[in-house]
């Protein structure tokens, strides 16, 4: 399974915000931990519904959002 497949988008969920499947927890808020400086393993301990693989989920999602074609005008 691609580490994507976990992540999900559901308008009856978390007012469709993309989020770690089989759970209500979003990917922003897994990367706003991230950023808030807090280990893979404290969330884990705080989330325990969330594995590793999770969190490398919402890392990769985010990654292929920021991702965009560079277009150059003639």
């Amino acid at each position: 399974m691609s580490l994507l497949e976990r992540i999900v988008v559901d308008p009856e969920v978390a007012h469709g915000r993309p989020r770690v499947r089989g759970t209500r927890m979003r990917v922003s808020d897994v990367l706003s931990l991230l950023a808030a400086g807090a280990s893979e393993d404290e969330i884990i301990d705080d989330y325990p519904y969330l594995g590793a693989d999770d969190i490398k989920a919402c890392l990769e999602y985010a990654a292929a959002q920021a991702d965009h074609a560079v277009l150059i005008a003639s």
